[in-house]
C-alpha cells in the first residue's frame, strides 16, 4: 500500500500541518503512540469531536498514517467522518486541531461540534 493510500484510508485525510503537530506532541508524551479522534453524541450541534493521546490501538480502530503521525479512529466514528480532513491551525485565535467534514450540515463556532 502506497503512502497516499495510507493517508486517505477510509476517506479521512491528515493535512501536513496536522501530521507535523501529531508527531511533535506524541514524541513529547512518553508512552503515547497516536492521536485518537472520536465522534460522540452531544455538543451544541448534536455531535462533537474528541481528541486524545493514546498508548494503544483498539481492535475496532482504523489507523491512518502520514509522515510518521498516526491517527486512530474507531469504526463507528469513521461512519460520521468519511471524506474529512484533519488539520492543525495556528492563527490569531489560537492553536487547535480542526476537522473539515463534508458530511456536517451544521457546525458550531468553536469547531468541535456538528450535525449530520
Amino acid at each position: 500500500m502506497g503512502e497516499d493510500a495510507k493517508t486517505t484510508m477510509k476517506g479521512v485525510e491528515i493535512s501536513d500541518a496536522a501530521a507535523r503537530r501529531i508527531v511533535r506532541i506524541v514524541a513529547g508524551d512518553a508512552g503515547k503512540i497516536a492521536l485518537r479522534v472520536s465522534v460522540e453524541g452531544g455538543g451544541c450541534s448534536g455531535f462533537s469531536y474528541k481528541f486524545d493521546l493514546v498508548d494503544s490501538k483498539n481492535d475496532d480502530d482504523v489507523a491512518i498514517e502520514k509522515d510518521g503521525a498516526t491517527v486512530l479512529i474507531d469504526d463507528i466514528s469513521l461512519v460520521y467522518m468519511g471524506g474529512s480532513v484533519i488539520d492543525f491551525v495556528d492563527d490569531l485565535m489560537g492553536q487547535s486541531f480542526q476537522i473539515r467534514n463534508p458530511n456536517a450540515v451544521a457546525s458550531c463556532g468553536c469547531g468541535t461540534s456538528f450535525s449530520v
